[in-house]
């Protein structure tokens, strides 16, 4: 399946998502016509080489020529999307572009490039990319490309989303722990506070989106899984349901939920591009903040801080007081005037930044222990199904 839609901000252009299913077949292979002398791999935390001055940019399909190539694939009841139009492929590209350059440029993680028209549009721009990618019909043509790069290139039988999987021992590829995926890659860990080591860029899977979300977001604030390497950056498609979620502000009671608060008291959220009208697909930047883990809140106690933004959030009209009494009676109304904030106050009214400022009191006050939730808190803070 292929469509095309008016992008918007971009007059005259078009964005081409390709959906597909995981017993792809038949595929054609894209090769670089431009051949370029071989080197030996360099690890990914290091710079690349300097690439030939006669290297021409790597050729990408036009999106009729994408249209062909996905029209051969052999059709499945499990879809995926990625990027088939090279203007889409180089809008996100420059979206993936922000701020002044400081240091080394970040890692860039393509989460399934399929046909890698991405991937392509990357490497030209000078990015060092590992194309993680879960379907074997696309390894052969990624591999052929890698072949032909200075290091700049390296291609993994990886699915992103299945990273660190709950409960489980050996796991089996695609599936695969962000430990041995970084060490093998050479990335190491920096401090929080360090610039973004890594970027990372792909889809959200359309099935448990908000799954994978929280599950994103319950891996930052206790800064494992990927962000045991520091503050990496998120690049998603994510649909525009799941984004008005993530951007909802106080008062929207219908958007404003748990896991909103969460994102934004953790990351600056950014739309970079949206896709009209038919899927209303949202490219989102989330970018960890350097401040998080500062006054009161650490990786270690950042469970408690997730669970208490649940309980208050879990009846979105109910008022703030009351529930701060359950947990330390006739306390409620001291901290709240403490924190200037008003009593009569509804728990869907309150900004992500009072929560954590209510979050941090609670940690140093005599009135209210961290025992006020540990009961509750081993059962009900993963009590979601990934």
């Amino acid at each position: 399946m292929l469509a095309a839609w008016p992008s918007s901000g971009l007059p005259g252009r078009c964005s081409v998502l390709a959906a597909l299913g995981a017993a792809a077949a038949g595929l054609r292979p894209l090769q670089c016509g431009h051949p370029v002398c071989r080197a030996p791999r360099r690890g990914l935390g290091q710079e690349p080489r300097q690439l030939p001055e006669s290297r021409l940019p790597l050729q990408l399909p036009e999106a009729a020529e994408a249209a062909r190539l996905v029209a051969r694939l052999r059709p499945a009841t499990n879809f995926r999307r990625f990027i088939a139009c090279p203007d889409l492929a180089r809008t996100v590209c420059a979206s993936l572009e922000h701020g002044p350059a400081r240091g080394p440029r970040p890692v860039v993680l393509e989460c399934e490039p399929g046909p890698g028209v991405l991937t392509r549009t990357l490497l030209n721009a000078g990015a060092r990319v590992v194309a993680l990618e879960s379907d074997r019909a696309f390894i052969p043509d990624l591999q052929s490309l890698e072949n032909n790069l200075h290091g700049q290139l390296e291609v993994v039988y990886c699915d992103f989303f299945r990273l660190d999987p709950l409960g489980c021992g050996s796991v089996k590829p695609p599936a695969m722990y962000s430990e041995k995926l970084f060490e093998n890659l050479g990335i190491l860990a920096v401090p929080w506070t360090a610039d973004v080591p890594v970027k990372i860029v792909g889809f959200l899977p359309r099935k448990k989106e908000r799954n994978f979300l929280w599950k994103l977001v319950f891996d930052m604030y206790e800064r494992i899984s990927i962000y045991s390497y520091g503050r990496i950056e998120l690049n998603l498609f994510v649909s525009e349901k799941e984004y008005k979620v993530l951007t909802a502000k106080p008062g929207e009671l219908r958007s404003y939920q748990a896991i909103s608060v969460l994102w934004q008291t953790g990351c600056e959220i950014q739309l970079l591009h949206m896709l009209l009208p038919n899927n209303h697909l949202c490219l989102v930047r989330m970018i960890p903040r350097k401040n998080l883990f500062s006054g009161g809140m650490t990786p270690t106690n950042s469970a408690t801080y997730i669970l208490m933004v649940k309980q208050c959030l879990a009846k979105r009209k109910s008022k703030l007081i009351n529930i701060l009494n359950s947990w330390s009676p006739d306390s409620g109304g001291k901290l709240l005037r403490q924190l200037e904030i008003p009593e009569n106050v509804i728990t869907g009214n309150l900004y992500p930044e009072e929560y954590r400022r209510l979050f941090e009191a609670m940690e140093h006050s005599k009135e209210f222990s961290q025992s006020w939730l540990y009961d509750e808190l081993l059962e009900n803070t993963r009590n979601i199904n990934f």
